[in-house]
């Protein structure tokens, strides 16, 4: 036993095979070595082999390329291929024989990828049809997976008709066409879209062979525009315009329909080689113009929806389909330009009288001024000559003013009957437009729809008692307002305007009146019809220098002794007085300034 102590065990000692009843030398277990490695594949690092997988779940694909231990790759490199089974080969990238735990690392996407630019090319060469794994959006399209590539899969190539949701792609494992590569920077453009395009180039030809006016269709929403809808008749697009959908106006079609939706279409048109094809939707349905009531008739009340306004009117929709035309003339009694959006607007709800009716050309014309009596038809009683009403201010003219008593009643002050003592150039001095201004009926103008009004003529004239005050060679205060080629205007008491020639307006020492100076005026003209009074401030003077020399020759003469002994002149003209000759004078400048 002692002995036994001290003998070392042997290292290499196989105690499996001991176990087992079998004695084996180290010389033969070298050999069985060799023997064992002989039937293993020599690889190499860095190597691309192929592989049968063995064995898989949902992380990892278990892969053996003939050596001494299987290869474990992630099931996200097979991603592009959902189909994968045991027993498929792969092919697979040899990273490294033998990890730090003795594991064969293996790759399948570096495999794909090494040899990925060969097959791209041979698939766009020979139009072969390949798989690839949809990674995620990009902008205009999506970037897909192909043999380890990034390829670019444009939006308008996903499919044939147009896609409104990326998102439900990404993820997905779709077959593919490589349509384009830039060799220079190694970019690849694939499509699903190219795929399916000779199927329905076929299907399209079937189905245009047989296109018929009339024909009814199933087709479904493809794309809804501002202007009408577009329906996939199985491969071929037709158009539905906006004013087919409905019998009814339609402002957006997507009222009508909607994307996707199935519907049946009836084929209107279509050129000679049925590339535009017209479809309709409301062909399908009676129109409703046949479907009116038979009883409705001109004089019946309706009532509808503003469904279109213009400036010349609205148009009402009193069923669905049936349209008729309100014009603004018929909007009012008005004679007033207005719009027709003063009186109102989309969307409301209206009653009005049917004007005219044309079942054969579908069209009727209908009025809401008529719900209310033509204030004409009673003028003479509700606005009799002299009566006062207040009035609203709607336009001006260079001769008067326009007014509307009430909606429909319209008159004229002329710029004459504004003011009795005011000298009116333009109405818009004296008032303005929507104010409103006391009148009162002059004329009444009936046929013309017409009233005469006067504003004036609410206060009693003036110029009766003017007439009392500004005699002729009465003496007044007034100042000068404004200066004219002819004249000067001056303003008197009781607010009433004079005017004095440029001969009047000198002063005593010969200076000329100048604007705003106050000064004396004669009258040396009243005229109560024309409201006219002519003024003179030189008068004043004048007349005081001729009494004064009046006065001094009168006195002469009685201081003068007579002389029996002088020749008595018989002459009438010789015999004329001063006094004559000035009355003269004054009724020469009296004519001259009424002239004027």
């Amino acid at each position: 036993m002692e002995n036994l102590k001290n003998v070392a065990p042997i290292e290499d000692f196989n105690w499996d095979a001991y176990e087992n009843g079998e004695t084996v030398t180290s010389a033969s277990h070298e050999d069985l070595e060799k023997a064992y490695d002989n039937t293993l594949n020599k690889v190499n690092d860095r190597e691309v082999v192929d592989g049968t997988v063995i064995a898989m779940n949902k992380r990892e694909v278990v892969v053996n390329i003939g050596y001494k231990s299987d290869g474990i790759i992630p099931m996200s490199e097979f991603r592009y291929n959902p189909e994968l089974q045991i027993g498929d080969t792969v092919e697979v990238y040899i990273e490294n024989q033998e990890d730090k735990k003795g594991q064969l690392v293996l790759s399948h996407r570096k495999a794909r990828a090494t040899r990925s630019w060969d097959r791209v090319n041979a698939a766009l060469e020979n139009e072969e049809i390949i798989k690839g794994y949809i990674k995620c959006r990009t902008k205009g399209g999506m970037i897909v997976d192909v043999f380890g590539i990034e390829a670019f899969l444009p939006g308008s190539q996903i499919d044939v008709k147009p896609i409104r949701d990326y998102d439900v792609f990404v993820g997905k494992t779709m077959e593919f066409k490589v349509v384009k590569i830039n060799q220079e920077f190694k970019n690849v453009v694939v499509s699903h879209k190219a795929l399916i395009e000779a199927e329905l180039e076929q299907q399209k030809k079937e189905i245009i062979g047989k296109l018929e006016k009339g024909q009814v269709l199933e087709g479904t929403v493809k794309n809804i525009t501002s202007y009408g809808v577009f329906i996939d008749l199985g491969g071929v697009d037709g158009l539905i315009h906006i004013t087919d959908l409905s019998w009814g106006r339609v402002s957006d079609p997507k009222e009508v329909v909607e994307l996707d939706q199935k519907l049946n279409v009836v084929i209107l048109d279509f050129d000679d080689e049925k590339k535009r094809i017209a479809l309709g939707l409301k062909q399908l349905t009676p129109h409703p113009w046949d479907a009116l009531d038979p009883d409705l008739k001109v004089g019946d009340h309706v009532k509808g929806k503003v469904v279109v306004m213009a400036d010349y009117g609205a148009f009402i929709e009193i069923a669905a389909g049936v349209e008729g035309l309100i014009h603004v003339s018929e909007m009012s009694w008005s004679q007033h330009l207005r719009s027709a959006q003063d009186f109102m607007k989309v969307g409301d709800e209206v009653e009005a009288v049917v004007l005219t009716l044309d079942r054969e050309e579908r069209k009727m014309s209908l009025g809401i001024k008529q719900l209310k009596a033509d204030p004409w038809e009673t003028i003479e009683e509700k606005y009799p000559i002299g009566s006062k009403h207040t009035a609203k201010v709607r336009n001006f003219t260079n001769f008067g003013v326009f007014v509307e008593i009430e909606e429909g009643v319209d008159g004229l002050i002329h710029i004459s009957d504004l003011s009795w003592t005011k000298k009116v150039k333009h109405p818009s001095e004296f008032t303005q437009i929507g104010a409103d201004i006391e009148v009162q009926v002059l004329e009444i103008d009936k046929e013309n729809r017409r009233l005469s009004l006067g504003h004036k003529q609410l206060e009693e004239n003036p110029w009766d008692v003017f007439e009392t005050v500004f005699t002729v060679g009465s003496v007044h205060e007034g100042t000068i307002i404004e200066m004219l080629d002819k004249g000067a205007v001056v303003a008197l008491p009781y607010g009433v305007e004079g005017f004095a020639t440029p001969k009047h307006l000198v002063k005593e020492d010969g200076s000329q009146a100048q604007l705003d100076e106050k000064l004396e005026f004669k009258v040396i003209e009243f005229n109560k019809d024309a409201k006219r009074i002519i003024l003179s401030h030189s008068r004043i003077f004048e007349d005081a220098a001729k009494a004064e020399e009046r006065a001094e020759k009168k006195a002469a003469k009685k201081a003068a002794p007579k002389r029996e002994d002088a020749p008595s002149i018989q002459n009438q003209a010789a015999s004329t007085t001063l006094g004559d000759i000035d009355a003269l004078a004054a009724l020469k400048e009296q004519m001259e300034a009424g002239k004027k």
